[in-house]
């Protein structure tokens, strides 16, 4: 307990890890080379002023780059604010400004801080511990049986709680990571065969992290069809999976495992591995180990246990209530067998392509444009992001021009948001 996420991959090393620990377009490391390539790494933010116990905003993609900086952050001792690439300038400015001068002594010894809407909507930053992500890795891997055989295609951003789980479980199972870069469906087919790696073949991705949307476009590059053999579990999750989708995903034989989680819970409360998911679609399974899960009076799901982030940054609000449970803004029930299905929402959020969308925050930035009046936000159905937002505006009367409005979100909000 208590030993920093630094410590992980010099664990792995000094263990007698072997064979590849990270793979991209541009070669492969193996985990001595990776412990190398972060240890040059870490001289370099160091000279870049990055120190120990500073909370650090950096934007980072998916990729070796990104990975690599990350894993160096944490060798420096500094703590990662991961910041998704797609924010606006602005959004951008609002989360570094907000995490300014943080320290991970005063967050508890926070190891990660991940930028995120959250439950509430309100942008603010959520503190994660070493114990929270350990925790929540070693419950995934006996879960969904996972161990050094796997191959994961590091498809989410690690600024998405998700992103930063899969490389926090690679180096406590000993796995294979899949660093592409930004997700397409395109590439991820080829690596699910193995086809797109360095040498033209090598170990297929057998493991997947997607949001509902991602998946939807896999099925349509696969004309529907399914996996190859050697893939073992999609884990679906970050929004609500559309029950035609799940249906038409399991006739082609893909095994989905659909999972709960939340970046105040270190990524997954429940899972349902994909044998459930056959015999329950729907159902996002039994909590994890620690994990617990109470549904209140009015339909309210709320959680705690280990995984629970240490507080939030950036915003006074507690994360709990007085008897420690955390209120998730998602409606849901338990079943007789105890599996969670969740039914709802309660916050006024927008999920979309597993982003969430405050309608609050984009109806502020629409009415500041000076030919709009007022607005209204809502999240629509939609087959491929699960909700998109749309707006209604009442503009003013020979003033509005639908163009400058939409070059004023651009300016302002990022592409989920619009």
């Amino acid at each position: 307990p208590g030993v920093p996420v630094a410590d992980l991959l010099a664990e792995a090393v000094e263990g007698g890890a072997e064979g590849i620990a990270l793979v991209a377009p541009e070669g492969e490391w193996s985990w001595t080379d990776l412990s190398a390539a972060v240890d040059r790494r870490a001289a370099e933010l160091r000279q870049e002023g990055a120190e120990p116990g500073a909370v650090a905003p950096v934007t980072l993609d998916a990729d070796a780059g990104g990975i690599i900086t990350l894993l160096a952050l944490w060798r420096v001792g500094a703590t990662p604010a991961p910041l998704n690439p797609r924010l606006t300038e602005p959004e951008r400015l609002l989360a570094v400004a907000a995490l300014a001068g943080a320290r991970s002594a005063a967050l508890g010894g926070a190891q990660a801080v991940l930028w995120t809407s959250g439950t509430s909507g309100r942008p603010r930053g959520v503190a994660l511990s070493a114990d929270n992500l350990r925790t929540s890795a070693r419950a995934a891997a006996v879960r969904l049986g996972l161990g050094p055989d796997d191959v994961w295609l590091a498809s989410l951003s690690v600024a998405h709680v998700g992103g930063l789980a899969l490389v926090t479980r690679s180096l406590l199972l000993g796995g294979i990571l899949v660093a592409w870069g930004r997700f397409t469906a395109s590439s991820a087919s080829a690596l699910l065969e193995g086809a797109a790696l360095p040498a033209g073949a090598g170990p297929p991705v057998t493991h997947a992290s997607l949001v509902p949307t991602q998946l939807h476009q896999l099925l349509e590059e696969r004309h529907g069809g399914p996996p190859p053999s050697t893939f073992r579990c999609a884990l679906i999750g970050g929004a609500h999976a559309p029950p035609e989708l799940v249906r038409r995903a399991l006739d082609a034989g893909w095994p989905l495992a659909l999972t709960y989680g939340m970046t105040e819970m270190a990524s997954q409360v429940a899972t349902a591995v994909p044998e459930e998911v056959r015999r329950k679609p729907g159902t996002v399974g039994k909590p994890l180990g620690g994990a617990r899960v109470r549904v209140a009076e009015d339909g309210e799901v709320l959680v705690r246990g280990p995984t629970l982030a240490l507080g939030y940054v950036g915003d006074e609000a507690p994360l709990t209530d007085p008897e420690g449970w955390h209120h998730t803004g998602d409606l849901g029930r338990l079943d007789d067998d105890g599996d969670l299905w969740i039914t709802g929402r309660r916050a006024e959020r927008i999920v979309t392509g597993g982003v969430n969308v405050d309608a609050h925050e984009v109806e502020s930035v629409l009415r500041g444009h000076p030919s709009v009046r007022d607005a209204c936000v809502v999240g629509l159905p939609d087959p491929e992001w699960g909700e998109v937002v749309g707006a209604a505006v009442v503009g003013v009367e020979g003033e509005f021009d639908l163009e400058s409005v939409e070059a004023w979100l651009r300016e302002r909000l990022s592409v989920a948001k619009r």
